[in-house]
Order: C-alpha cells, then structure tokens, then sequence
C-alpha cells in the first residue's frame, strides 16, 4: 500500500492513534518514578535493596522483548497492544497493592508484569510509528517519543501535586491503571491494517539472523548507551535530589519533570534537526549536552544548578531511542524482528543500571554512582555511526 491521495487521512488517523499509545504508554510507566522515594519507603527498603526491585521491571522487559518482535509480526501491532496495556494495568494494581500492605513481593510480581507488558508495547508502537513514518516521508519518530516524554510529564506533574496533597503512592498507581485501561485499548482501532507475513510479498528475517547483522547490533548499543541515561535519570534523579541535597519529596518530583520536560521538547523539534543535519551529527551534539548535564547534577554545589543540570540531561538523552528505533525499522519488511532485537540490547541497560546505581550508592552515595553515565554516554557517542539511513530508505 503506498501513500495516495485517497488513504493519506487514514494514515493521519493512524498517526494520531500511535501519537496517543506513546503517551498513555508514558504515563503508565514512568508517572509514579517520581515519587520513587515513597515506594522505596512505603516498602522499607535501602538503596540498594530498592535497585534491586527496580531489577523486577528491567528483567522482566529483557526476557519479553525478543519475543515480541515475532509476536508483533504476526499479530500486529494494534492486537499486542491490547495484550501488553492489559499486562501493565494488571502490573501497575500489583505495584500499589504491594506499597498499601507493605509487601515487596506483591510489588515486585506487580512490576515484572509492567516491564512484560511494557516492553510488548514499545516494540508494537514504535512498528507502527516506523510505518507511518515511511508512509509520510518525513521524520516523526521524535515527535512519536516526544508523546511518550510528555506522558512522563503529566505523569511528574500529577505525581508532584499527589505528593504536596498527601495522596497515597497506592491511590495514585490505582488511578493509573484505570486511566491507562480507559486509553490504551480503544487507541489502537485507528492503526493500520496489518498484513501477516504469510500474505507479505517480501521475505523477511529471522531473530537468529537478525543477531548476527553488525548495524543492528551497533543500533542496539545506541540504544544501550542512551537507554542507560534515560533510564538512570529515571530512576535515580529524583532521589539524588532528595538524598544527595536533602531536598523535599516535592523537590525531588518537580526535579524529575524538569528532566522529562526536556526530553519532550527536544524530541519535538528533534525531527527538523535530524532532516537538516543527519541522525548522526545529531546523536554526537546530544552526547555532548547529556555530559554537561549529568556534571551539574554530581557537582552537589546547590539545587538550581541540579534542576538546570536535569535539563541538559534531558535534552541529551532525548534522542538515542527513537533514532535507534527509526533506523532499526529502515526496512518495512523486517523492521518488527530488527526492533525487538537492537530493543533487547537498549533494554539491557534498564536491567543493568538500577542494581549498579543501588549499589553504588549504597557505598558511596547517590551522586558518586551517577557518574556511570559516562560510560553509557562513550557506548552511545563510538556506535552513533550505526544509525546512517539505509539507501533503500
């Protein structure tokens, strides 16, 4: 099916339906790490015992998302969405009802079933925005990814207002789960429709295969390394601000949000500056801006230049994923295999990241154990050069 005249509305349906699953996906997912230090202390756990925990999500999103490449290709996107969204609803109810009773275990089944289903998820929904992209012409992968960071925003600043209102860590995940339930499945009705890959024309590749490809290995370790100062400053920057300044729970959401606010900025206008000057070029600026971000925050001078350093931090570690995520899906007819396996090695820092920075912290504080973003930065800034579009693009 081409771009014509006569489906580009349908197209444009589809492009704000995947608009929309980017950020009810946000805000299932990452609206309550702001409020990180209450689930940590509703369920009285260390540093590290809490990046243990936090091991549960990223495990479960490693062991799911080579197994959605094929799933998604078989089944659609649309289809594993309501599988995936289901999961997290369930996950996110777990999560609360393990802080109301104070249960780690109910928590941590909670979160296995959020990183299961959410790792489902991103690969279906970034498929389909890689599909109406090339059905576009134009790059819009940011701007999908900038829904996603925008989730995040609403899900900070909802969290932010919960926590000066005194609203339970519980009461907000149960809202949550019944927000993402509301959204989440209806959305997905407007996306394109799916052609198996019995009825496709074209051969694909398999997961096998899709392994011993270099470029979508090295996309992969963009993935990596800018998936591990996302999802550290996820996970970590508002407890640095609470540990590491002595800064209030409230601080510590609003400082968060000003680190999501600027991933979704950069993301939106991210698109116009990767058609003017190349995905690359724009990779190795970001790389430049997350470092100089991340020394602000470590520096422990005072909380201004903190909240300005999650700025920086935000804006370069905006871009990794949905580039990576673009470039993996070059190819329409092996683009959901691709996703899924250079997805696998991007989540490989969510599992990796949260029990380094615990222990770290743990032995040498907070601020100290951030400093292994820069190793994340280095992976993403040597691989950048993967991310060339394909000439067939």
């Amino acid at each position: 099916m081409t771009t014509t005249e006569l489906d580009l509305p349908r197209i444009e349906r589809a492009k704000v339906a995947v608009a929309v699953s980017f950020v009810s996906n946000g805000l299932a997912f990452a609206g309550w790490l702001a409020r990180a230090p209450a689930v940590r202390d509703d369920l009285h756990l260390s540093a590290a015992g809490f990046g243990l925990l936090l091991l549960c999500i990223s495990g479960a999103a490693i062991v799911s998302i080579p197994l959605a490449g094929p799933v998604v290709q078989r089944l659609g996107p649309a289809r594993t969405i309501m599988v995936a969204s289901s999961a997290m609803v369930l996950g996110l109810a777990g999560l609360g009802t393990g802080t109301l009773t104070g249960s780690v275990p109910v928590a941590a089944a909670g979160l296995m079933l959020v990183g299961a289903g959410n790792s489902a998820w991103d690969v279906s929904m970034n498929v389909e925005g890689a599909d109406v992209e090339r059905r576009l012409g134009r790059t819009i992968m940011p701007r999908f990814h900038a829904g996603f960071s925008l989730g995040t925003v609403l899900g900070a600043g909802a969290s932010a207002l919960a926590a000066a209102a005194g609203l339970p860590i519980w009461a907000q995940l149960y809202l949550t789960a019944a927000l993402t339930a509301a959204v989440a499945v209806p959305t997905v009705r407007a996306f394109l429709p799916h052609t198996p890959p019995a009825a496709s024309s074209s051969g694909g590749v398999s997961v096998s295969q899709a392994w011993r490809e270099p470029r979508t290995i090295l996309i992969g370790l963009i993935m990596l390394g800018f998936g591990f100062t996302e999802g550290t400053a996820n996970d970590w920057f508002a407890i640095s601000l609470v540990d590491g300044y002595g800064a209030s729970e409230t601080v510590g959401a609003i400082g968060y949000g000003s680190f999501v606010t600027a991933m979704t900025l950069s993301r939106l206008f991210g698109g116009a500056a990767i058609e003017r000057w190349g995905r690359v070029r724009v990779l190795r600026v970001t790389v430049a801006c997350g470092l100089a971000g991340l020394l602000l925050v470590v520096a422990g001078i005072a909380v201004p230049l903190a909240l300005l350093g999650g700025l920086l931090w935000g804006a370069g570690a905006s871009l990794g994923f949905p580039v990576g995520m673009s470039a993996a899906a070059d190819d329409p007819t092996r683009a959901a295999i691709r996703v899924s396996v250079a997805g696998s090695i991007g989540y490989a820092a969510f599992l990796a990241g949260p029990p380094l920075i615990g222990v770290l912290a743990q032995h040498l504080g907070v601020l100290q154990a951030l400093l292994c973003v820069l190793g994340a930065l280095l992976i993403g800034l040597l691989a950048s050069g993967a991310a060339k579009p394909l000439p067939t693009r």
